[in-house]
Parts: C-alpha cells; sequence; structure tokens
C-alpha cells in the first residue's frame, strides 16, 4: 500500500540571478512504514521536496497525495525535525515535548503519558524538568525527535537532523533512530548528505541529479536487519552510490565556479 505518492512534481524559485528551477518531475512514491533516504548533492532540491511533502509550499505542477488526498497544507499526520532542533529555549525538555500536544487541546493527564512514554523512548525522561542550553546537541535532537514523536504523525519528515552534531554523537542517534523505527513503524522520509547513513538506515534510497533535482535513481537496500555497518554487501552498496554521486557533486562545483567567474 503507497502512503504517500509524489506525481511529476516540479519547483522552482526567484533567484538574484533569474528563476531558480529547484525539481523536475519528481516521482516517488513510498509505502506505508517505509524508510526512505534522499541523497545527492548540495543545491538539488532534497529539503524543497521534504518541504512541498510537509505543506509549507506547494509545487509549481505535479501532485502529492497522502493516502490519496492532495496535500495542500501542513498537517499533524506529517510532521518535521529539523537540523537545529527549533526548540523553544525558555520551556522545559517536558514543555517543548508537550507544545504540539496543547496546541491540540489534549487533557493534562494524556499529555502528561504521552509525554513521558517519548522521553523514554528517546532515553531522556530523567531530564523532562531541565532546560534547553542544559543539554548537549545530541540530547536536543532527541528531545526534537520526542516532540515530533508525541504528535503519532503517520510521517516523519526528517531534514538532516545529525548534520550538526560530531561522527561519535551523530552514530549514536543514527543507532537510535534505527531502534525506534524498527519499534514504532513510522513512514520516514530522511535527508541526508551521508551515502553510509542513508545505506544503513533505509528500505530506499533515491538519488538526486544536480540542480534541475531529478531523481537519477532508486536503490533498494536489500539487507537483513539490523544491518551490520562492517558488511562488505553494505559497502558495495555505499561505493555504488558515491560513484553515481560523485558525478553530480562535479556538476554543482562547475557551475558554482562558473558564477565566481561571472561575478
Amino acid at each position: 500500500m503507497n502512503e504517500l505518492e509524489i506525481k511529476n512534481v516540479s519547483k522552482g524559485f526567484r533567484a538574484r540571478s533569474g528563476h531558480l528551477h529547484a525539481l523536475q518531475g519528481i516521482n516517488l512514491d513510498i509505502k506505508l512504514g517505509e524508510f526512505v533516504c534522499l541523497v545527492g548533492p548540495s543545491g538539488c532540491g532534497k529539503s524543497t521536496l521534504l518541504h512541498l511533502v510537509a505543506g509549507f509550499d506547494r509545487p509549481d505542477s505535479g501532485e502529492i497525495r497522502l493516502e490519496g488526498r492532495l496535500v495542500e497544507r501542513p498537517g499533524p499526520e506529517r510532521v518535521v525535525v529539523f537540523q537545529e532542533g527549533a526548540l523553544f529555549p525558555w520551556l522545559t525538555v517536558g514543555d517543548n515535548v508537550a507544545f504540539g500536544l496543547k496546541a491540540q487541546k489534549i487533557p493534562q493527564d494524556a499529555r502528561r503519558r504521552r509525554v513521558s512514554e517519548c522521553l523514554r523512548l528517546v532515553h531522556l525522561e530523567k531530564f523532562q524538568a531541565a532546560h534547553v542550553h542544559e543539554l548537549s546537541g545530541g540530547m536536543r535532537q532527541r528531545v526534537a525527535i520526542a516532540r515530533a514523536l508525541v504528535l503519532e504523525p503517520r510521517i516523519l519528515l526528517m531534514d538532516e537532523p545529525f548534520a550538526a552534531l560530531d561522527t561519535q554523537t551523530r552514530d549514536l542517534l543514527v543507532e537510535e533512530l534505527r531502534g525506534l523505527w524498527s519499534e514504532l513503524r513510522n513512514t520516514i522520509l530522511f535527508v541526508t548528505h551521508n551515502v553510509r547513513e542513508a545505506v544503513y538506515l533505509a528500505d530506499r534510497v533515491a538519488l538526486f541529479s544536480f540542480r534541475p533535482g531529478r531523481i537519477k535513481r532508486v536503490y533498494t537496500i536489500d539487507l537483513p536487519r539490523p544491518r551490520d555497518p562492517g558488511d562488505p554487501r553494505l559497502e558495495e552498496i555505499v561505493r555504488s552510490i558515491v560513484e553515481e554521486l560523485h558525478t553530480e557533486v562535479e556538476e554543482a562545483l562547475k557551475e558554482e565556479m562558473g558564477n565566481e567567474k561571472s561575478s
């Protein structure tokens, strides 16, 4: 069953240099409970597509449907986890996680139970009364994930959520996310520049071309779970994607160098 259907989606923006064609003819169907990663060079439209799925913007052409219904605006069934977490520093951890539930007017007892459960899932139940400035970067991202999960979304949209973290913390949170997904089975659409991370986590990896972003190839990661990061089969898939990606990165660099010469 396809939960999310992205049909021939294109999107452009106004820029100083003229019209910026971000996405062209994107087609991608995502099944219920599937984990799909988007990889590609900077500026290829990965985050743009994520924001269109979230309903923050609308495509210039094509359509996005969730369970057959046209996506035209944000909704609680699609929740975004951003790179920086976007937490409220004046609120405690518990109040940050409960924020969306209060907006939905969920009764206090039910809010308290759901917040406690989600903090347990991300191993922060002892930090419910702490404030954001008291937490490490990794802990803040766990709070952001808990704040998303507490809304019980059907689709979790993750926009490079671990990019700002050090390697050790990133590896730890990737493993925790794998465990959360195995337990909860939310549908996840995950943007990353890290090919190894994508192959380790995903059922499928969609490789984007350079601008205008198109899906150049979709890789099915047919490896048993939980996966061994040192599995030579995983390494082989990573190498194959990196080789394809290298061509697109070169195109991005050529355009960047050309813009510098002309400026």
